[in-house]
């Protein structure tokens, strides 16, 4: 039986992660991708926050760029892995590896890891296009690429959430 991946979407602070936990609920061997990266003391009251709110349910694995080779290495007794989020992710590989949509080597690495998943993945990722459109050349490339790789892991999910509101709304 192919492993399920599910692709968790919506706005910021919308409940997209305690949803995803909440999907966890009935797997007994969990792993938990965080991307983000402390960049400032508010970001690491974030994580913190997170933390706090997964416990100790998950086994953490911290991974800000290479999310590929994270998600290939998750032991073989992993019944689901939470990756919360892609956007960050995203935005982690624009600063430090300078990735846009064309050039987006570790993107194409990561969908080749979920075309066989190593087990159920629950992925996490922002919905940002719904807004204004950017000012600025660097926020528009971000949101293109967001928009770009949430169609794309929205086309292997095989269930597919927007959240709104805390508010889980099928969308496949």
């Amino acid at each position: 039986m192919k492993n399920k991946i599910i692709l968790l979407t919506g706005g910021g602070r919308s409940g997209k992660s305690s949803y995803a936990l909440e999907i966890t609920d009935l797997y007994d061997r969990k792993v938990f991708i965080a991307t983000a990266e402390a960049f400032d003391d508010e970001m690491a009251e974030r994580i913190s926050r997170h933390q706090k709110e997964r416990g100790n349910r998950f086994k953490t694995i911290e991974e800000s760029i290479h999310l590929a080779d994270a998600l290939a290495t998750v032991s073989a007794d992993t019944q689901v892995v939470v990756i919360d989020c892609i956007t960050v992710w995203l935005g982690n590989l624009m600063h430090h590896l300078g990735v846009d949509e064309k050039n987006c080597a570790p993107v194409d690495c990561f969908l080749k890891v979920l075309a066989s998943p190593p087990c159920d993945v629950v992925i996490v990722s922002n919905e940002v296009g719904m807004g204004l459109i950017p000012a600025d050349a660097m926020s528009r490339s971000y949101r293109d690429l967001a928009g770009s790789v949430n169609q794309k892991i929205a086309a292997v999910a095989d269930e597919a959430f927007m959240v709104v509101s805390g508010m889980p709304l099928k969308l496949k």
